[in-house]
């Protein structure tokens, strides 16, 4: 017996077998466009895409009218469901109920927890990377109208320890670094200064500062750029953190709350 050949198109592939698999062909693929370096080819083919995929939603649309009004109006349609954030995002495994035991035991002996009690009010240094652009102080300026206690030191020529040790003999409690490029506001790191006990059982010795965290920073709209805009008063916000939901989140989001003081004024 003669051993059928493979065809030359499959030399180095394995051939799969697709007939069990149910296809789509009413979803349009998207072909990614980034590897074609003609500018002009590259706008044509995700233009193509575009238009493609409108027409699709449209013939989708006017089947789903047809439907209807074969089923008559009395008879109710099922409504789509919109695709949002919250119903398109992936089951994640380390969320953790807000009223969770274990959490709520760490959050209570952690190096925030005396912020969040209102036992210390938050004391924050900013600066920013060496000679920084004076775009930059658009965005420090409103940045100083959105937390209480904030106060700006120019970087100069000093290093981020030396700026830390000036920091913490003046009893500051958060250090934030504003970093650029191309004249715009790309990136800011806090540090927790304040040495407390969290990990050290009780030992004096063994008190330390952190965390820190570096935060990408992207679309800075400054308050000088929009027109006829507000000014904010100066009562202390109240604080609502939503979204944190992974014990990582958890983390993240008393961290930034240690950035603003728990004695919210609501009137």
């Amino acid at each position: 017996m003669v051993k059928k050949k493979a065809h030359p198109s499959l030399k180095g592939k394995k051939p799969v077998n697709t007939a069990g698999k149910i296809i789509d062909k009413t979803r349009t693929k998207m072909v990614n466009p980034g590897h074609i370096q003609n500018r002009l080819k590259r706008s044509e083919v995700y233009g193509k895409y575009l238009m493609e995929k409108k027409a699709l939603k449209r013939q989708k649309r006017i089947q789903r009218a047809k439907e209807a009004e074969a089923l008559g109006e009395n008879v109710p349609t099922p409504k789509q469901t919109p695709r949002t954030l919250d119903n398109a995002r992936e089951v994640e495994h380390t969320m953790v109920h807000p009223n969770d035991a274990e959490v709520m035991g760490d959050e209570a002996t952690d190096e925030f927890a005396d912020y969040f009690s209102d036992v210390v009010r938050p004391k924050i240094l900013i600066t920013t990377r060496p000679r920084p652009s004076s775009k930059l102080f658009h965005f420090i300026g409103d940045l100083m109208r959105f937390l209480p206690q904030l106060y700006y030191y120019p970087r100069k020529s000093y290093s981020v320890k030396d700026i830390c040790e000036f920091a913490v003999k003046r009893n500051f409690t958060h250090l934030i670094v504003l970093s650029e490029k191309s004249k715009v506001c790309n990136g800011m790191i806090i540090s927790h200064l304040r040495r407390t006990g969290a990990a050290a059982a009780g030992d004096e010795d063994a008190k330390c500062a952190g965390p820190t965290a570096f935060f990408k920073v992207s679309n800075v709209i400054t308050s000088s750029n929009v027109p006829n805009h507000g000014s904010a008063t100066s009562h202390i916000p109240e604080l609502v953190l939503n979204g944190f939901g992974t014990r990582l989140g958890h983390r993240v989001g008393r961290f930034l709350g240690s950035l603003f003081p728990h004695n919210a004024q609501f009137q």
